[in-house]
């Protein structure tokens, strides 16, 4: 880890814009901005300026005046990084935000690594390692779920768990590891009974936390919904309707969708995965049959069913009946189906079983004329009342969830030892095993290759 040099990078996306903002930090931040930044206000030198405060001047390459900038300082530790740091804002010229890193290259100031910025205020204790990857969530997020998520995480409620948890069997370790320097005496120092109860809680807040992770994907990468219903029901229209744009197309011919085809959406703050599915009937067509065998892993997936059929030519009984047909894939607690009678810009009577579809809560549309799509709207948003984040604590991290399920192996691992009477030297190594897999979510536990693995996914500046 190359933590001693002085690093900078744009923080602001790449191109023209009104402002850009470059960082620099490292030991040598503050003696380098006073070679390149003559202040305002004269004899004032950015090294000896307090932490916290910001400095108007110019951006010097000898004579030459680069652009009117803005200087914030920020002296360790009291800094993103822990380490003294500025941020430059000069104005969004492309040529100004390469001259400005020009500069500080030519005074030994390094390019930064994606992510080097967060990886050092890890290292520097600033946060955990659970925290550090939590900001990499919150600049991605595109829903409000995604970003309460992310910022539960990264205020700690997540690593908070972790550690707690941590820390107790750490206690218990430490007495086996005490009795093994006592072996020839044949002491025992670690309460067995206490033992067991709380490698029991363990499995359990663990287990808790393995089956959240469904949820936090959903939460994370948005809920996914399945438009499905026989050939020619107006599914594809539907999609079009819902993203206002002309993503799937339509046809008067059945089986013209083929392939599932997904598009996102944010409503209210909730961002859903709408996915039209080739249509559900038997079919001689090769290509066809594929897309029909797609469309059941997209229903298995889907956390929101809208089952689409038209209301003009269908009655209860054949509504029942497709119902029937595909209950194996819909009978899901976890998944919300809502049905959807399309097509009723073509009623000329009142449907069949009307008052069967309506004790259904049955959505009645035109996709076509786009009226009631409101409707739809209002009932997804109530469909994810249950995916809102509460007081638990849920995880949406797939590196968290393997060192969650290596650490519920090594528990259930003690408790088979333990039945089997194996000596404390052997159930010794299996504590260590869960210590070391809860150690690495929050970084307590880790190696360059990890934090190489985790920060290089950030973007270059955070």
């Amino acid at each position: 880890m190359e933590t001693k040099d002085t690093i900078c990078a744009l923080a602001t996306p790449h191109g023209m814009g009104a402002i850009a903002l470059i960082r620099v930090s490292g030991g040598d931040t503050f003696k380098i901005a006073d070679l390149i930044f003559k202040p305002l206000k004269s004899g004032l030198l950015l090294s000896e300026a307090p932490t916290h405060t910001i400095h108007f001047g110019n951006i010097v390459s000898g004579d030459e005046i680069i652009d009117e900038v803005l200087v914030n300082v920020y002296r360790n530790p009291h800094s993103y990084t822990g380490e003294d740091s500025i941020e430059i804002s000069c104005h969004g010229s492309y040529y100004i935000q390469q001259k400005i890193i020009e500069l500080l290259i030519k005074q030994n100031v390094r390019l930064a690594k994606p992510g080097e910025f967060t990886m050092r205020a890890f290292l520097n204790n600033k946060f955990d390692l659970s925290q550090a990857e939590a900001v990499a969530d919150l600049i991605s997020s595109n829903s409000k779920y995604a970003h309460d998520l992310a910022m539960k995480q990264m205020r700690g409620g997540f690593s908070n768990k972790i550690k707690d948890l941590r820390k107790e069997l750490l206690n218990f370790a430490s007495l086996i590891e005490l009795e093994l320097d006592f072996s020839e005496e044949d002491l025992e120092f670690a309460n067995r009974k206490d033992l067991k109860k709380l490698l029991y809680r363990l499995k359990t807040e663990i287990k808790l936390l393995l089956n959240s992770f469904s949820m936090g994907n959903v939460l994370k990468n948005g809920i996914p919904v399945a438009i499905i219903g026989k050939p020619n029901v107006g599914k594809s229209t539907l999609l079009n309707t819902i993203l206002q744009e002309e993503r799937a197309i339509v046809s008067e011919f059945p089986g013209t969708t083929r392939d599932s085809i997904e598009d996102t959406i944010i409503i209210d703050g909730v961002s859903f995965r709408f996915i039209d599915t080739a249509g559900l009937r038997s079919s001689d067509d090769e290509i066809e049959n594929i897309g029909i065998g797609r469309t059941m892993e997209k229903i298995k997936q889907a956390k929101i069913i809208l089952f689409v059929f038209d209301v003009a030519h269908g009655n209860i009984d054949f509504i029942k009946e497709i119902l029937d047909e595909y209950r194996h894939l819909l009978e899901d607690p976890n998944k919300r189906v809502i049905l959807i009678g399309n097509k009723i810009d073509q009623l000329i009577e009142m449907p069949a079983g009307f008052k069967e579809l309506v004790e259904l809560d049955t959505i009645f549309i035109s996709a076509k004329r786009k009226e009631n799509i409101n409707l739809i709207a209002d009932s997804l948003i109530k469909s994810v009342e249950k995916f809102q984040i509460s007081n638990n604590t849920i995880i949406s991290n797939a590196r968290h969830y393997e060192a969650l399920s290596k650490a519920l192996q090594s528990i259930e691992d003690i408790e088979e030892g333990f039945i089997k009477e194996l000596p404390s030297d052997l159930i010794a190594i299996d504590i260590r095993k869960a210590l070391h897999h809860l150690g690495e979510i929050t970084g307590q536990v880790t190696t360059d290759e990890i934090l190489g693995n985790i920060f290089g996914k950030f973007c270059i500046g955070k």
